[in-house]
């Protein structure tokens, strides 16, 4: 238990694919949240359609919470199909509780040798007594019990999740949340764990539930977002399954393309016949899309790319996150191709960066990669409702009719104005090949040179402000990482701050281009600098050091996926740090 919040459970529900474990910790994180809660719960499943494992991490807490606990309180298993898989991902305290099904088999070693108390429900005979029973609805009303949910707010939600799967499935699954919610076992348990008495109103609609996917689908859509094109990829799918109906809903589109080469240059398309555009991909589909993002570069024309990271190299850990795509978002591109790098650091500013990352994009008519993972872009969190303020950027420069128009005019700031195809007496070409101002292609050195600088000079000489970084704390000792990692960052902080010690978190939200002032006024008054991030080569560490001159004593806390850094480690590292 996390000593900060005065509530904080962290329980994990697993089972094999297509068992519920994860509709039923969907519905328990509703349910926290009609109890006056905030919490997350993050995905783990593998990479099989069916039949593979699968694992609902929940916590619920009084606080706002962005990423899982050291350690969870109980683990309930519907089965124990690939339990080797998940069992690293599932650490467990000398108090936890494991609620098993017999049915299921025998604990496996790798579970008993933890010695915690084992308590034996038969939830699969328990649903086989009810008409359209389901154990993970059973597995349901045993952690309702165990929290203290009232079982009338349960039923509700039931109706309401389940209405459209007709009476038969309804009824069958309230009888089995009420058959484990009255199980005698867990009854007579004397370690429940019950969740204080709302003191407020349920949830209302003034904290958000969603997932990192949806925020950036958000931000997209705030950002002006009109056009995606995409092909589906583990775990930017869900992304493109939100996008399509409300950018409908909005007079936009989302085509499937048939791959990431063509989704890619369709987004191109979108972008250079006016429509601000979008595609949202993984590792994999990324490498596909570098050359065509150099186009967008050399054309400049606006081009926004949500890569949600996962293991690699190639296929990799499709279903497991990783901070690994950082090397190819930052070098990817061939030749001097000055782009947009950001990075997420939680759900909410999923919604901020993107929206930003489009904005950027369109005022500076260049290509922003937008970096989250898995474990960010698949948890759903409950949260309050995100507020925020972009500094004010300008729309997209376009050309008016001009005489003699040049398209890629040497101003001042780098930005020239952008015809849309139509406009009078403003036509040119966009491709790939070095041109002079009016887009005509140009071999000659004084061309390549002025056309280089020109679109070096649109990042470099903007200003982004503050929002650069999240910057909280004071002290001695920061911890300077980025994307999802600046939750258990922060959270560490906080624990070391009860204890007396003051951290400082440096959270980088833009990676490209470079800050290397404005880092080393963070920085400044720090003795001591520990990085982390969740890549097996220090991807991270090794950007800073190509970046930044850093002159505090620095270490690392790197470790590839698919575990994720606790914030317990990172107080451990810090601690040990004299």
């Amino acid at each position: 238990m996390n000593a900060t919040h005065s509530c904080d459970i962290s329980l994990a529900i697993t089972g094999s694919g297509g068992a519920g474990a994860i509709t039923a910790g969907e519905l328990l994180l509703s349910l926290a949240g009609n109890n006056g809660c905030f919490g997350m719960m993050r995905r783990s499943f593998g990479p099989q359609i069916r039949g593979g494992e699968a694992a609902a991490l929940v916590r619920i807490s009084h606080c706002p919470v962005e990423c899982m606990n050291d350690a969870f309180d109980l683990l309930l298993a519907l089965d124990w199909l690939n339990a080797e898989r998940f069992a690293d991902e599932i650490a467990l305290h000398p108090d936890s509780l494991i609620i098993a099904d017999p049915a299921a088999g025998e604990v496996p070693g790798v579970i008993r040798e933890l010695g915690v108390e084992i308590i034996p429900v038969p939830m699969k005979a328990l649903a086989r007594e009810i008409p359209s029973g389901r154990p993970n609805m059973v597995a349901l009303g045993l952690l309702s019990h165990w929290l203290g949910i009232c079982p009338d707010e349960a039923g509700r939600l039931i109706d309401h999740v389940f209405h459209d799967k007709g009476e038969a499935i309804v009824n069958g699954s309230r009888l089995a949340f009420e058959a484990g919610f009255n199980e005698p076992l867990i009854v007579e348990a004397r370690q429940a764990r019950p969740l204080p008495e709302r003191s407020g109103p349920a949830f209302d609609g003034s904290r958000w539930d969603m997932s990192g996917n949806e925020g950036c689908g958000i931000g997209a859509l705030r950002g002006g977002i009109r056009f995606a094109a995409a092909y589906p990829i583990t775990p930017a799918s869900d992304l493109l399954e939100w996008l399509a109906p409300r950018l409908e809903q909005l007079g936009g589109s989302l085509l499937q393309a048939e791959d990431e080469l063509a989704s890619i240059n369709m987004v191109i398309g979108a972008s250079f016949g006016g429509v601000p555009a979008l595609t949202a991909t993984s590792g994999p589909g990324l490498a596909l899309m570098l050359e065509g993002l150099g186009l967008a570069v050399a054309s400049e024309t606006p081009a926004v790319v949500v890569n949600v990271m996962r293991g690699g190299p190639s296929t990799g850990v499709p279903t497991k996150s990783e901070q690994a795509d950082l090397n190819m978002a930052l070098y990817g591109l061939h030749g001097d191709a000055p782009h947009l790098v950001l990075g997420a650091l939680d759900h909410a500013d999923c919604i901020f960066t993107t929206e930003w990352a489009v904005r950027l994009a369109e005022a500076l008519q260049t290509v922003a990669v937008m970096l989250t993972d898995q474990n960010l872009a698949q948890s759903r969190v409950l949260i309050p409702e995100p507020q925020y303020e972009l500094p004010l950027i300008p729309p997209r420069l376009l050309a008016e009719p001009v005489e003699q128009y040049q398209r890629y005019a040497l101003t001042p700031d780098g930005i020239s104005p952008m015809a849309i195809p139509g406009t009078p007496a403003c036509s040119y070409v966009a491709d790939g090949l070095e041109h002079d101002e009016r887009g005509k292609p140009s071999t000659a050195a004084a061309d390549h040179a002025e056309q280089l600088d020109k679109r070096l000079r649109k990042l470099t000489d903007f200003d982004f402000g503050d929002i650069w970084a999240d910057i909280r704390g004071q002290g001695e000792t920061a911890i300077l990482t980025w994307g999802s990692t600046a939750a258990a960052a922060r959270e560490a902080a906080e624990r070391l701050s009860a204890r007396g010690r003051s951290v400082r978190v440096i959270a980088l939200r833009l990676l490209l281009p470079a800050s290397p002032e404005k880092l080393a006024t963070a920085l400044h008054g720090v003795e001591r600098v520990l990085v982390v991030e969740q890549s097996h080569g220090r991807q991270f560490y090794r950007y800073l050091r190509a970046f930044y001159d850093i002159a505090a004593e620095t270490r690392t806390l790197a470790r590839p996926g698919p575990l994720p850094i606790t914030p317990g480690e990172i107080v451990m590292q810090i601690a040990d740090w004299s």
